[in-house]
């Protein structure tokens, strides 16, 4: 049941009756907190924690969601981590998935929200169409979709965020977020980023479209970057990287954990110049810079170039139904699909970054 400001006001007399303070972080911030109900708020400042950095940030920034919740929110949210639990995403709405764990958007006021985003966007990163910005993009994405003919299976009410683990110095913790066509999942040991996938993009409309006064077309990034990875080789590699098989969806996507091919196909990136190497990894970072800690993983895969394949399948332009691609590397795996619209005519991309020896965390 989600809590209005009447409810709010209730907690905060009787704290007062008790003779305590009733004050929060939302008197030192600047972003606008009135709870509205909206589900799809923007981020809050939190001032406590604009001194902190790195790991430090993190914890003040889930601590002081945490503190926002009443104690049944905070149960479902703050869970123990096991793998069991973090292999609980998909790309369906819940309405059809139905086991996400975590305390979803739609039972949250929209200052619980903020506070929600504010750790999201940190642990995202803020660059450009990456990080945050796309997840926030996503989020309108799914808000159309609500307004023009999904109903309310769609929309931000339907995302769900959870920790696996509390976060801490020491120990092993995930931040767990998703909904429909997003899984975010960054795993922490130690303090320390040791994985940030199963990492789920989707959207529809593959289009631009307008949100809030706002053009939005995320993902566009990743198909474009893609595609100029394939339209630069020969003629004889694209020969070379065409698939025999139609991929229809993602061959490694959501319960398909570890299901890599085990040879390899393709071109391989040591048969390839520099410059179509760097167009692989121009395509990878697309992906990786969707975390704010992503030097050590795109170091790990720039390493590992001369033996990482690309493959393909239907045709370069990644706007077709049925047309594929993947880059399989010995710790890389990224997938994207071009599918059929399911709301809404046209085609739209399903999409899926996977390490294949720290998914989990390693787990």
């Amino acid at each position: 049941m989600r809590m209005r400001n009447s409810v709010a006001l209730f907690f905060c007399a009787a704290l007062l009756l008790g003779g305590s303070a009733c004050s929060s972080d939302d008197d030192n911030t600047t972003a606008d907190t009135t709870d509205t109900g909206e589900t799809n708020p923007d981020p809050i400042e939190v001032s406590s924690c604009s001194s902190s950095t790195g790991m430090e940030k993190i914890i003040c920034l889930s601590d002081a969601f945490k503190t926002q919740l009443t104690s049944s929110q905070l149960a479902a949210a703050q869970r123990t981590y096991t793998t069991s639990e973090a292999m609980k995403w998909s790309n369906f709405p819940e309405a059809l998935y139905g086991q996400r764990v975590g305390l979803d958007f739609g039972s949250m006021t929209s200052t619980q929200i903020q506070y929600a985003k504010a750790l999201l966007k940190e642990i995202a990163g803020t660059s450009d169409n990456e990080g945050w910005d796309e997840l926030q993009k996503l989020l309108n994405a799914d808000e159309y979709l609500k307004e023009n003919g999904g109903g309310s299976d769609y929309g931000a009410a339907n995302y769900y965020i959870a920790f696996l683990g509390t976060p801490a110095a020491t120990g092993t913790f995930e931040i767990q977020y998703g909904g429909h066509h997003v899984a975010f999942a960054n795993t922490y040991t130690d303090g320390v980023l040791v994985g940030a996938t199963p990492s789920f993009r989707g959207i529809e409309p593959f289009s631009a479209f307008e949100w809030n006064g706002e053009t939005n077309q995320p993902l566009v990034q990743e198909k474009d970057a893609l595609s100029a990875m394939l339209t630069a080789l020969s003629s004889d590699q694209l020969t070379s990287a065409k698939l025999a098989s139609t991929f229809s969806d993602l061959v490694a996507g959501p319960q398909k954990d570890a299901n890599f091919p085990t040879t390899p196909s393709g071109v391989k990136g040591g048969d390839l110049s520099s410059e179509q190497k760097d167009l692989i990894l121009t395509a990878i970072k697309t992906y990786v810079e969707d975390v704010e800690d992503a030097e050590a993983i795109l170091t790990k895969y720039t390493t590992e170039l001369d033996d990482t394949y690309i493959a393909y399948s239907g045709t370069t332009g990644l706007t077709t139904t049925n047309d594929y691609v993947r880059i399989d590397g010995p710790s890389v795996w990224i997938e994207y699909s071009c599918q059929r619209g399911v709301v809404l005519s046209g085609t739209h991309p399903h999409s899926v970054w996977r390490d294949k020896l720290t998914d989990y965390g390693g787990n």
